[in-house]
């Protein structure tokens, strides 16, 4: 018996599930980048969000077209990878089909039918995605922050999938036996006559061919995920589950900001004496986010899961306005500057080399974070429990507080208040004059 197509593909698939685990490794260092938060608590409602959202796709719908059709694509593409696992039974063993001789000939044909079927359907969804993106051009596809690369990301993504979809049918087609047994060759045997004038050895190495080459564009596209924004297939499940649960309008309240303000307010408390023997040392936390390491690893991750398909920036009020803010850039940024310090990291044995730049000013604008209303039009139009105005806050914090570097606007109103109580100019004894008019 010949071994040396198993040997191959067993090479193949090590190096590839090898390539992709190294992957995801960095991944996972990269978000633990980011400061430590407690998302332990509601955790019945965390998992209700990870079906809803994640597993079922519950936000996607509410653009039915484009909802239905990813749902088609999302469905398709996981039931028919199902497929795989005989895939690499066969690759690893030499046989052909294994799934026929364990399951009866109708159940089996059924799945490989529904497969089929779902493999046509996923083609014709990915054509349409195509036109949209490409002939129709909507509008959100084609926003200033989407340069070559991501519209070419997205493109390769569609190509991907019809090039799977189609060595998978054409697998079936030329399969004679698979043929011949006639049952669940839904959709393959109006493919098949194409073949029927080649003789059968042409025709098995065409199965071949298309077996081989579906198992290896398989692992090329799991691999391929690391650098795509299609990473969300992925993590949209830890994403949707780590996600904000309490009231969208209610932001977090720092602890370090806390204690400087209970400290101001104490007036038994004198800011310049030293701390008691066995109290905290430390200087207070910084104050905000000026770069990717002071953000949450729960931002971190929103960034890695970000599916760029702007529907947060079509519905940001800032940006309909033609303002400089757009939610998906501040997310596509973070994610951009979070991957160029993990390449630093890679580059310096495992430690951070300060390299002059920090998301807040190389990446991310402060007339970006001043444009945000707080309306979180962009987290309730997210498919995947993105927050982006999580980010803006944490920057905007630090503009503030560390850098005293609102805008005059908001400077005078928070004088005022400071000053008379009110965030107008009036003197505390005539704030509430209002009320008798």
């Amino acid at each position: 018996m010949n071994y040396i197509p198993n040997i191959l593909f067993a090479i193949a698939l090590f190096v590839g599930l090898g390539y992709f685990a190294k992957n995801v490794k960095k991944l996972i260092r990269n978000i633990k980048l980011g400061q430590d938060v407690d998302v332990s608590d509601n955790k019945s409602q965390r998992w209700k969000n990870m079906t809803r959202i994640a597993l079922g796709q519950g936000k996607m719908v509410k653009r039915p077209i484009a909802g239905i059709l990813h749902i088609i694509v999302y469905i398709g593409f996981i039931i028919i990878n199902l497929e795989v696992l005989e895939i690499i039974i066969d690759g690893l063993f030499g046989t052909h089909r294994i799934f026929l001789e364990v399951l009866p000939q109708s159940v089996y044909g059924f799945l490989i039918g529904s497969f089929e079927i779902l493999a046509a359907l996923v083609f014709i969804s990915v054509i349409v995605f195509w036109i949209r993106r490409n002939i129709i051009k909507i509008q959100r596809f084609w926003n200033s922050e989407m340069t070559s690369w991501p519209k070419n990301d997205a493109n390769y993504i569609l190509y991907f999938e019809m090039v799977l979809m189609t060595l998978f049918l054409v697998m079936n087609a030329t399969d004679i036996d698979f043929q011949a047994m006639n049952s669940g060759n839904v959709i393959s045997q109006f493919i098949a006559p194409w073949f029927s004038g080649l003789p059968e050895t042409t025709i098995h190495i065409i199965e071949r061919s298309a077996w081989w080459l579906h198992i290896i564009g398989i692992l090329i596209f799991l691999n391929y995920l690391y650098f795509s924004k299609h990473l969300h297939i992925l993590l949209a499940f830890p994403n949707t589950y780590y996600g904000k649960v309490k009231p969208k309008g209610q932001l977090n309240n720092p602890e370090a900001v806390t204690k400087e303000v209970k400290m101001m307010m104490d007036p038994n408390v004198d800011p310049f004496a030293a701390p008691a023997e066995g109290a905290d040392a430390e200087m207070p936390a910084k104050f905000g986010a000026s770069d990717v390491q002071d953000l949450s690893w729960v931002q971190l991750l929103n960034a890695y899961t970000c599916t760029e398909c702007g529907r947060c920036t079509s519905e940001c009020p800032a940006n309909l306005t033609g303002k400089k803010l757009s939610p998906r850039k501040i997310m596509m940024d973070t994610r951009d500057r979070l991957e160029e310090v993990g390449k630093n990291i890679d580059a310096n044995n495992g430690e951070f080399k300060d390299d002059g730049k920090q998301l807040l000013g190389d990446y991310i604008l402060p007339e970006e974070l001043w444009a945000c209303t707080t309306c979180n039009a962009c987290v309730e139009a997210c498919p995947v429990s993105i927050d982006p105005l999580s980010i803006i806050i944490e920057m905007r914090r630090y503009l503030v507080m560390e850098q005293s570097a609102a805008p005059v606007e908001l400077n005078n109103m928070m004088t005022n208040i400071e000053n008379n109580g009110a965030p107008w100019p009036y003197n505390q004894m005539d704030r509430l004059n209002w009320k008798d008019e």
